[in-house]
C-alpha cells in the first residue's frame, strides 16, 4: 500500500518548485481578511505547515483526531490543514454561515476534539459545543493551541486510506451526512485534473488558477487545491465572488483558469459590453450549471470555453464527467461523456436502463475490479444511508439526465428533494426541523422556487400557534433564523397557512407543495423576505 498522502505530495512540490508562487492574496481579498497581499512561495508554505506540524505534535494531536476549521478561505485553513494530514488526522471544514443549531449538530456528530475558528466566531463556537454537551476545545489560529483531550497513537503511520478530511452534505433528506475522505480521495482528484486534457489541459509549473468558490467545499478543497500542487501551480483564493470587481480581480492576479458557479455568468453578462471584456489571460472556466441559453453568448463575449462538468461530494472525481471533449453541445445542459474510467447508467424508477433520448436517474461507478476507487470512503456513523446509496453497486446520483446516443449527457432536474440556491444544495428537511424550533411555529414545510437570479430560492408554508401571521411575523421569523441557521438556507418566501398536505401518517406530501405554492403565489399569499437574507458579520 502506498504511504502517499495530500501532506507528503505538498512536501515533494515545494522541494521541487521552492520559490515560486503557491498562493496568491490579492490587494481586494487581503483588505476583507485583514491579512498581507501578495505572493505565498512554496518554501514559505512549507515552513508555515512545519511550524503547525511541530505545535500540533506538543499539543498531542495526531492519528484518528479530527479539528473543525472556520476560516474561511484564508491560507491558514490550507496551512493547518496540510499539518494535520501530516500526523494522520483528519480536518472537519465549517461553513461560515452556519448558525448555532447547526454548529452544535456538527460538534457532536463529527466528534472533533478541537476547533479552530474565527475570532469573532469564537463565543458561538462555544456555545455549540456546551449546548450539545460535548469536550470540543475551541481556539483562535493565532492562540495557544490547547492540549488534546484524546490521546493519538505514537506510531500510526498515514497512508492513501486515512481519513483526510469529513466533509459535510447539505442534507438533502435530513441532516447533514459527514462523507469521510480518505487521502486517496483528494490525490486522485490532484491526478484527474492534471491528466484530464482536452479543454482543460493543466501546464506544468505555469498556471494560475483564480477560484471564489470555498474551501470547506469540495471543489476547492479536492479539485482546485489538489490541482495546483500537482501541477505545480499558483492558487488564488478569493473571499466569494463578487460580480463588480470579478474582470479586475481576473486581470490583476493573471488568472490562466477560473472556476465558476452557474449562478456567475448571468451576473457578469448582464455588465455592458466593454473593450476590456478580453483583456485577460484566461484559457478556459471550469465548472457547473450554466444556463444554457448563455453558454455560448458568454463564450463569445468574454473569448474562453465554459467546461461543464458533474460531480458530486461523495464521487469525488473518481465518478466525474467533464465536457473537455469536443463536441461539447452547448446550450443543451450538456455536461460531457464518460471517459472509459466511469461507468454510467441511465435507469427509470424501477431500476432499467431507459433508451437514448429518454430521461432517468444516473447511476455512477469506477470501471474495473474497485468501482469505489477515488469515490468517498462511506457516512460517517451511517451506514445504512451509505449501503442505499451504494444500492446494486451503483451509486445513485439522485440526478435525472438524458443520454445521447453517443453517450453525451444532459443534465435534465433533480430527483432528491433539495432546493439549490446559488451553487448551495439546501436541504427542506433540515430548514423545516430548525424552524420548528420557533416557539410559535407549530408545523411548516419548506420547498424550493424558481429565482431568475439564484436558480432556486426558499419558500416555506408556516402554520403558527396562536398567533397572527403578517408581514411583520414573517420578517420576525426570518431574523430569527438567521441566528440559528446559514442565510442562504433561511426563507425569502413566507406563506401562513391553516393546513399542510400530509399523508395518514403526518408526512408532508411533496407532489402537492408545487401545486400549492402555484396557487399560492397566483393569489398572491407569499410575503417576500428575500431583502432579509445576507450574510451575518
Amino acid at each position: 500500500m502506498t504511504i502517499e498522502t495530500v501532506y507528503t505530495r505538498f512536501k515533494k512540490a515545494a522541494a521541487r518548485q521552492g520559490e515560486a508562487a503557491f498562493l496568491h492574496v490579492l490587494e481586494e481579498t487581503a483588505k476583507v481578511y485583514g491579512i498581507p497581499q501578495g505572493d505565498i512561495s512554496y518554501s514559505q508554505m512549507a515552513e508555515r505547515v512545519e511550524d503547525w506540524r511541530k505545535r500540533f505534535i506538543d499539543a498531542g494531536y495526531g492519528a484518528g483526531h479530527r479539528v473543525g476549521l472556520l476560516l474561511e478561505n484564508r491560507p491558514v485553513f490550507l496551512e493547518i490543514w496540510l499539518a494535520l494530514n501530516a500526523l494522520g488526522a483528519s480536518v472537519v471544514p465549517i461553513n461560515p454561515d452556519l448558525r448555532l443549531a447547526e454548529l452544535e449538530y456538527l460538534a457532536e456528530h463529527s466528534e472533533m476534539i478541537l476547533a479552530i475558528v474565527l475570532s469573532e466566531r469564537l463565543e458561538e463556537m462555544k456555545s455549540a459545543v456546551e449546548n450539545a454537551g460535548i469536550a470540543t476545545l475551541v481556539t483562535p489560529p493565532d492562540g495557544q493551541l490547547p492540549q488534546a483531550i484524546l490521546s493519538a497513537p505514537a506510531d500510526a503511520q498515514p497512508n492513501a486510506l486515512t481519513e483526510c478530511a469529513l466533509l459535510y452534505t447539505s442534507g438533502t433528506t435530513g441532516k447533514p451526512k459527514g462523507c469521510i475522505l480518505s487521502n486517496e480521495y483528494y490525490l486522485y482528484s490532484g491526478d484527474w485534473y492534471a491528466g484530464a486534457g482536452g479543454h482543460i489541459s493543466l501546464r506544468q509549473n505555469s498556471e494560475r488558477m483564480l477560484t471564489p468558490l470555498p474551501v470547506f467545499h469540495m471543489n476547492a478543497m479536492a479539485v482546485s487545491v489538489m490541482a495546483m500542487i500537482t501541477v505545480g501551480g499558483c492558487l488564488i483564493m478569493l473571499d466569494r465572488f463578487h460580480p463588480r470587481s470579478w474582470w479586475a480581480s481576473v486581470r490583476e492576479s493573471g488568472a490562466t483558469v477560473v472556476h465558476y458557479l452557474g449562478v456567475m455568468p448571468p451576473m457578469l453578462i448582464r455588465a455592458e459590453p466593454s473593450d476590456e471584456d478580453r483583456n485577460h489571460n484566461v484559457r478556459f472556466g471550469f465548472g457547473a450549471g450554466v444556463d444554457p441559453k448563455l453558454h455560448e453568448p458568454f463564450e463569445e463575449r468574454y473569448g474562453f470555453p465554459l467546461i461543464e462538468a458533474w460531480a458530486c461530494t461523495e464521487t469525488g472525481s473518481g465518478g466525474v464527467i467533464c465536457a473537455n471533449e469536443e463536441p461539447r453541445k452547448t446550450g443543451t445542459a450538456c455536461f460531457g461523456r464518460p471517459e472509459k474510467e466511469v461507468d454510467v447508467r441511465v435507469v427509470d424508477d424501477a431500476g432499467k436502463d431507459v433508451p437514448p433520448g429518454q430521461p432517468g436517474e444516473m447511476l455512477v461507478r469506477r470501471a474495473g475490479d474497485n468501482p469505489r476507487y477515488g469515490f468517498f470512503s462511506g457516512y460517517l456513523k451511517n451506514q445504512e444511508a451509505t449501503d442505499e446509496l451504494w444500492q446494486g453497486g451503483w451509486l445513485h446520483t439522485g440526478d435525472v439526465v438524458q443520454q445521447d446516443k453517443d453517450g453525451s449527457l444532459h443534465f435534465v432536474d433533480r430527483k432528491k428533494n433539495v432546493i439549490r440556491r446559488s451553487g448551495e444544495n439546501i436541504s427542506a428537511v433540515e430548514v423545516e426541523s430548525i424552524l420548528n424550533r420557533h416557539p410559535e411555529i407549530n408545523s411548516c414545510a419548506a420547498a424550493a422556487v424558481p429565482d431568475a437570479v439564484r436558480g432556486d430560492e426558499v419558500a416555506v408554508f408556516i402554520i403558527l400557534d396562536g398567533v397572527d401571521g403578517n408581514s411583520a411575523k414573517a420578517e420576525e421569523i426570518v431574523t430569527w433564523a438567521l441566528d440559528q441557521m446559514a442565510y442562504y438556507k433561511t426563507p425569502g418566501w413566507i406563506a401562513f397557512v391553516d393546513d399542510l398536505p400530509l399523508t395518514a401518517t403526518q408526512k408532508i406530501l411533496r407532489g402537492q407543495l408545487k401545486d400549492l405554492m402555484v396557487k399560492t403565489f397566483e393569489a398572491d399569499g407569499f410575503i417576500d423576505t428575500r431583502h432579509l437574507k445576507k450574510r451575518k458579520t
